[in-house]
């Protein structure tokens, strides 16, 4: 089986071969710290292992989960927020025929996942609430505490329309519950009313848990194959033992380059793909890179963009723009279909000499030509190539991808693994609310109004 691979040519004009080794023995005792648990963080670490201590009951079970909701749904909602759904969401638009949503019942042969208490748009949830009004609706709900306001809200609405539809006990079978083990509001909630239950890892913070049944279950109700996925996690982690050498540890280099061109004035970092279906895998990487970096006023910016299309948008800025940035380019080796160019008696639109060309060549002469560009106007480029959109590539860079930030956050000099940083609109938006227990905090704010 291939891997995944980190190229780094086009860094080596901005930031010489010498400047990177001179990292590795920090970049490797930051390896060991994350196996070991010697740093800060250390409580928070299941992750490491977790691909390679999944066993095989614990996989059954959410499969046998999975198979439940896919025989009585034709649509499953995952409800959650931040690291509660994007994993899934990356994952699953990754490895998901774009336009399954679309289909007519009968053609689709996997339920239509679709995803609430992400926002607090009225619209939307009156959008989604109408759109399940008529189907046979499953629900996953993902929370620690059961008391975050944006998918304990949306659950609260689509419990009392699913119970409105259908029997309790059948809403009791359509309903999973993946929270903490032994405390908190939706534990009681599912205790109470027999909802089949998982158990988020104390030692697993949100953006790490994808490989958690937090991820895997909504996964595999999607029909995608969550052993292979686990399988392509588990041979990176095996590549970056603790006594792996910095020359053969990818997530190590990667995790070098970046900092030390943060060091030197590249501030911000932009995730590149040229496939449409790596969106959210995109917007899974910048919470677990914003959220594990961005503390005590340090820390990389996490941006992305989908080429070729934002190159018609973002691309004046990025080739010109001020040059604080650097990008990594995601590119897949070989694509899953084949479209080939036809000829055009008239050529109207001058595209005849691309004819019989697939359209993947054009994508990637964009990208290579893009690159080239960049480059050529001051802005660093990583390339990380994944042989083929897969479950079991995707698995490998996905933890590329965590031990990666373990490894950069320690090198920054930070805890990777908090995010203190997040609670205070929460007090601000409870105290507007005028919430129990925040009187102080709602006479004080209101004076600032």
């Amino acid at each position: 089986m291939d891997h995944i691979q980190l190229h780094i040519k086009d860094v080596a004009v901005f930031l010489p071969e010498e400047e990177i080794l001179k990292q590795a023995p920090q970049a490797v005792e930051c390896n060991r710290a994350l196996h070991e648990g010697t740093r800060a963080g250390s409580d928070f670490l299941g992750w490491v292992s977790l691909p390679s201590t999944i066993t095989e009951e614990a996989l059954r079970e959410i499969e046998d989960a999975a198979a439940v909701l896919r025989s009585r749904c034709e649509a499953v909602v995952v409800v959650g927020i931040g690291g509660s759904y994007l994993g899934a969401r990356a994952v699953i638009d990754a490895l998901t025929d774009s336009f399954n949503w679309l289909q007519d019942t009968g053609r689709r042969k996997d339920p239509v996942i679709l995803y609430a208490g992400n926002n607090i748009s009225e619209d939307y949830l009156h959008e989604l609430m109408s759109y399940l009004d008529d189907k046979p609706f499953g629900l996953i709900n993902i929370s620690k505490s059961g008391t975050t306001t944006e998918p304990a809200l949306a659950f609260r609405l689509l419990k009392d329309l699913l119970e409105s539809k259908v029997s309790k006990e059948e809403a009791r079978q359509r309903i999973v519950a993946i929270t903490d083990a032994a405390r908190g509001a939706l534990r009681t909630l599912a205790d109470t009313e027999g909802y089949k239950t998982f158990v988020i890892p104390d030692n697993v913070g949100g953006r790490y848990s994808v490989l958690t049944p937090v991820g895997l279950l909504p996964i595999a109700v999607a029909g995608i194959n969550i052993r292979k996925l686990v399988e392509g996690a588990r041979e990176i982690e095996q590549a970056t033992a603790s006594s792996t050498a910095f020359d053969f540890n990818l997530p190590a280099i990667y995790a070098v380059i970046r900092n030390e061109l943060y060091k030197r004035g590249k501030k911000i970092e932009i995730l590149v793909n040229y496939h449409p279906r790596l969106h959210f895998l995109a917007e899974w990487w910048k919470q677990l890179y914003g959220e594990s970096e961005g503390k005590e006023n340090v820390g990389i910016f996490p941006a992305a963009v989908d080429f070729t299309t934002d190159l018609h948008s973002m691309g004046q800025w990025i080739q010109e723009g001020e040059r604080t940035i650097f990008e990594t380019v995601l590119t897949i080796r070989q694509p899953n279909q084949k479209v080939v160019i036809p000829h055009d008696a008239r050529d109207l639109d001058g595209l005849n000499y691309l004819e019989g060309k697939r359209v993947d060549e054009v994508n990637k002469m964009a990208e290579l030509g893009t690159r080239i560009a960049h480059v050529d106007g001051g802005v660093p480029n990583l390339l990380i190539e994944l042989p083929e959109l897969n479950e079991q590539y995707l698995g490998q860079l996905i933890y590329f991808f965590e031990k990666a930030c373990g490894i950069s956050g320690y090198l920054l000099g930070i805890n990777p693994f908090d995010q203190p940083g997040v609670e205070a609109y929460k007090k601000n938006m409870f105290a507007l609310l005028e919430k129990p227990g925040f009187e102080e905090a709602t006479r004080t704010i209101k004076a600032r109004l």
